[in-house]
């Protein structure tokens, strides 16, 4: 399986983040013809009040959003799996992700479970559920017989839940992500790493990066989007630039990995 992860600088005009968006998707599907297109986390629009935020929030069903991820599916003959959103659902906010398989059918909605509420080290604010409520639901998708786990961005800081989608028959988990510069320097690439070495399964991770405008002032996202191999090693990586990045996956070699540590079979303590 070829999958390529698309790294974005996304802030609060809408229609030129799904602009850029399309562009770069477009050009890493004409160049590279994946099987699987990743985009990063808030995609559509990142930054702003939590009212602000709101107020660009869209139904899975309807919006431009969904409607972009579906034509680029489509139109590419790609599975994409679009990143995240802001999803609207009644009186309800959530950070959702919507997967499209090359028919443009909707085949996978996850909600982000777990929300970012934290003080960094730099001493900087987050509080996601401010904007969002917490998912509840594991989900998983299909790709050509391989299953994909979904997860989103803070999610990585929780094993249980990745132990619990290569428990589901997951082959490959996603993280779309904005992940923090005062977090990303220092655990990013090792979480992603661990991730991909309890599981023994591959790791693709869509990111934004560089620098977004937000009403408590400019803050920074890590970028270095990647690909983790079964054995937890590091395939590909982009820097801080606007781009994309392209991997082959190859599952004989998993098979191989989880027959020779086969750490599945030896838990004890459940998942």
């Amino acid at each position: 399986m070829k999958v390529s992860l698309l790294q974005l600088n996304s802030g609060q005009d809408q229609a030129a983040n799904l602009d850029r968006a399309e562009r770069l998707a477009r050009d890493a599907i004409r160049t590279d013809q994946p099987d699987l297109l990743v985009l990063p986390e808030l995609f559509a629009f990142l930054g702003a009040s939590a009212r602000r935020q709101q107020d660009h929030a869209e139904r899975v069903d309807s919006g431009p959003t969904t409607a972009l991820l579906q034509r680029l599916a489509r139109e590419g003959g790609v599975t994409v799996h679009g990143g995240s959103f802001l999803e609207r659902d009644g009186d309800r906010f959530y950070n959702t992700t919507v997967a499209c398989d090359p028919e443009g059918r909707v085949i996978a909605r996850y909600r982000k479970i777990h929300l970012f509420d934290v003080e960094t080290p730099g001493g900087r604010i987050y509080r996601e559920s401010d904007v969002v409520s917490a998912g509840t639901e594991v989900s998983t998708y299909d790709v050509k017989g391989v299953r994909i786990g979904c997860s989103i961005c803070y999610d990585l800081r929780f094993g249980e839940l990745y132990r619990r989608l290569a428990g589901a028959g997951a082959r490959v988990i996603a993280v779309p992500a904005a992940f923090t510069l005062e977090t990303g320097k220092d655990h990013w690439e090792v979480l992603l790493r661990a991730r991909a070495i309890e599981t023994q399964t591959w790791i693709v991770a869509a990111a934004q990066t560089g620098t977004h405008e937000t009403p408590a002032g400019p803050r920074q996202t890590w970028g270095r989007s990647m690909v983790v191999d079964p054995w937890g090693r590091l395939v590909c990586q982009l820097g801080e630039a606007v781009g994309y990045v392209t991997a082959t996956l190859d599952f004989a070699y998993q098979d191989q990995v989880r027959e020779r540590l086969p750490v599945h079979r030896h838990a004890r303590l459940g998942s």
